[in-house]
């Protein structure tokens, strides 16, 4: 598997990065992981506009899903070609209705359906593409989900956005790369069920055993660098922060 990082701010775009987006590709497939603010534009730089096979939504925060506005727009309008075709777009109970409120002005309430094929998510196993795939539903003030991605005999598992809870657990365990939020600053914010810190990021990749670990979403008012400091206070593995760009073999 390849993991490119579209976007890896958290809450609002920083001047160097997009909100949260993540390309997997394996086998020809392309599979987008959120496509929060400013991230339609960067992922163009990855991948062509009409390359995407599915995207995962993890939850509904603007900074996980309002690109999916302007993505409606490249793929309902498309003048050279015509109209596309549906992808399979998977988020929890309620996408297309919060997508289609955000747009507002589409031809009619089902216009977006035109051009995703909305599929709802719920903690399970299923396949996407060559994927095999583990939801879990997360510790977040609305509905969220981790997901587990296999491949190959490798493994790539996705936070999305949660506090401490026993389900990012179980997706964790054993990933050869754990792509896990840190919003918050040990010792300063301890909101639960809510966002994690960097600590906590590297005690459930310690936990977890897993390969290596990267840090995401973190809001451009977190220092960074202590983040990745206490994740490795207490995790042995590599630790990297996300950015913009960056590339992983899998």
């Amino acid at each position: 598997m390849k993991l490119t990082v579209v976007g890896c701010s958290g809450s609002f775009p920083s001047a160097e990065s997009a909100c949260s987006s993540y390309l997997v590709e394996a086998d020809g497939f392309r599979l987008l992981l959120d496509m929060g603010n400013g991230a339609l534009g960067e992922l163009q730089r990855h991948c062509g506009l009409y390359d995407l096979d599915a995207v995962f939504l993890s939850h509904l925060h603007a900074d996980h899903c309002i690109d999916m506005c302007g993505y409606f727009v490249a793929r309902y309008y498309r003048h050279e070609g015509g109209r596309c075709g549906t992808i399979p777009v998977y988020g929890p109970e309620g996408t297309e209705k919060r997508l289609t409120t955000a747009y507002e002005d589409v031809p009619d309430e089902r216009s977006m359906s035109e051009v995703f094929d909305f599929r709802t998510l719920k903690s399970g196993t299923f396949e996407i593409g060559p994927f095999q795939v583990r939801t879990e539903r997360v510790a977040h003030p609305i509905e969220s989900y981790a997901i587990r991605l296999e491949h190959g005999g490798r493994s790539l598992t996705y936070s999305g956005d949660t506090g401490v809870c026993a389900e990012l657990g179980l997706l964790a365990e054993d990933a050869d790369l754990f792509l896990c939020e840190a919003s918050f600053t040990h010792g300063k914010e301890d909101i639960p069920d809510l966002h994690l810190n960097g600590r906590e990021a590297g005690e459930f990749a310690r936990d977890g055993r897993v390969g290596r670990l990267v840090l995401t979403h973190i809001p451009p008012w977190t220092d960074a660098g202590r983040n990745l400091a206490d994740a490795r206070a207490v995790y042995g593995g590599r630790v990297d922060l996300a950015r913009a760009g960056a590339v992983y073999e899998v």
